[in-house]
Parts: C-alpha cells; sequence; structure tokens
C-alpha cells in the first residue's frame, strides 16, 4: 500500500479500535483517499504493524483501553501534536464478551459492554469536539451494529449498547449541528476475528440467509465510513447507515 499512496488530502481522522478488522479497513479507506491517520488499539504490537502496512508518514498509533479518558485525552492530543488537527473521528472500538440469554446476563459484564461500546464513544466525541471540531467543523462516524436495531438472541448486551451508540449518534448530531456532522453505521456480520464466533466453520451455512449471499468484509465499511466523511455526504447528518448485504430483507437477523 505504502508504494502507491496518493497526495495528501489535508484531513486527519482518529480511529479507535483500528489495529485490525473493521477499524483498519476502514483506515485503509481513508489513507487511500489521501487521510493521515492516528489508529487505536489495546495490543502495542498489532498497532505498529497496522502503522507499517498504511505507511508511517500517514499514521501513527495510540496504546490503550478505549474506555480509559486518559487513553481518550492521549490519542485527541496526539492527532494534535503530530498532525495539528482531527477532521473525522472513527469510534469502531467495541466488546462483546458474553454469549447468552439476557435473563442471565451478569450486570458487572453488561457496565463493562456499555464503558467500551457507548461511553467510550462519548468520551472520544467530547475530547475531539474540544480539542478541534468545534471551531474547525468535521465529522463523526460511530460504528453500530444491526443488533441494535432489532433483537439479536443471546448478544442482548451487545445490541442494547448499539441501540445507545444509535442514539447517541442522534444526540450529537443535532449538538453538534452545524459545523459537524455525526452519523453512524450499522453492520450485519462481518469476517473479522471479533464476530468470528458468529460464522467460524459454518461460514456457507451463515452466508446462505443474506441476499447478497457472502458475509461482509472490513472494506464493506471502510467504503462507507468514506462516504460519510467525505463531502458527497455533506447533507447527511444523524442517521444510521445500515450496512447488512441485504439480511434486513429477510425480516431480522440470523
Amino acid at each position: 500500500m505504502t508504494s502507491q499512496l496518493p497526495e495528501l488530502s489535508g484531513k486527519v481522522a482518529l480511529i479507535t479500535g483500528a489495529s485490525r478488522g473493521i477499524g483498519y479497513g476502514i483506515a485503509e479507506a481513508l489513507v487511500a483517499r489521501g487521510d493521515r491517520v492516528v489508529i487505536t488499539g489495546r495490543t502495542e504490537d498489532s498497532l505498529k504493524e497496522a502503522v507499517e502496512q498504511l505507511g508511517a508518514e500517514r499514521a501513527v498509533y495510540v496504546a490503550g483501553k478505549a474506555h480509559d479518558e486518559a487513553h481518550q485525552a492521549a490519542a485527541v492530543e496526539r492527532a494534535m501534536e503530530d498532525f495539528g488537527r482531527v477532521d473525522y473521528l472513527i469510534n469502531n472500538a467495541g466488546t462483546n464478551p458474553v454469549f447468552g440469554p439476557i435473563a442471565d446476563l451478569d450486570l458487572g459484564v453488561a457496565r463493562k459492554v456499555f464503558e467500551t461500546n457507548v461511553i467510550s464513544a462519548l468520551g472520544f466525541a467530547q475530547k475531539t469536539w474540544h480539542a478541534w471540531q468545534k471551531d474547525n467543523g468535521g465529522a463523526i462516524v460511530n460504528i453500530a451494529s444491526v443488533a441494535g436495531i432489532a433483537p439479536s438472541p443471546f448478544i442482548a448486551a451487545y445490541g442494547v449498547s448499539k441501540a445507545a451508540l444509535i442514539n447517541l449518534t442522534q444526540q450529537l448530531a443535532h449538538e453538534f449541528a452545524p459545523g459537524v456532522r455525526v452519523n453512524a453505521i450499522a453492520p450485519a456480520v462481518v469476517k473479522t476475528k471479533f464476530a468470528s464466533a458468529l460464522y467460524e466453520g459454518r461460514e456457507a451455512e451463515a452466508a446462505a440467509s443474506y441476499p447478497l449471499a457472502r458475509l461482509g468484509v472490513p472494506s464493506d465499511i471502510g467504503g462507507a465510513a468514506a462516504f460519510l466523511t467525505s463531502a458527497q455526504s455533506d447533507w447527511v447528518t444523524g442517521q444510521t447507515l445500515v450496512v447488512d448485504g441485504g439480511i434486513f430483507l429477510n425480516a431480522g437477523v440470523s
């Protein structure tokens, strides 16, 4: 990738949870159009590898836990120190550590899910707003899920947190307008390590219920994020873009 980098766009994105999977797919899409990126994640070695692939002149990383306010501040500060701006925030960091009926859900686990999937997104949005976007504009994209739009058995805590993230998207869009547009993307199952339990060993079966006859890949979400942080979406805010291979045409998530 580094041998075919386009001219710099002058724009900078902060992407959380971007050492691999959907976050890395988004980073690839933005770097491919000339943006510079600050990526975050928990594992330094994975982040280093991601920066190597993206191009060290276009990408830097900050390791830490998304729900840690000090980490949030450090990531925004790194963007400002290295690149002087942070036009786009992509809240992709998420967790889903539990699988089972909501009746038996450990409330401590539920709190952890909300801390990572919702509160961290709010924290990053606040810090990005005060550091740059309040005075200079920009865009925020929150990575939600189709599980936040319709019931998804056995991943209820995750789904409820993503429903909250969708509402947070609307709240931020209203408050941060007109200078900052805030939208969400709601993917169905995307082939990542994070979602592997939903398809591993039975991918053909899992994909059979999708009208487009395949599961998603990170570049599908990267393309959607590139659109929502581009001039082509300048009149779009407060929306949730469903990227699901048509699964909702079948009235639900399989």
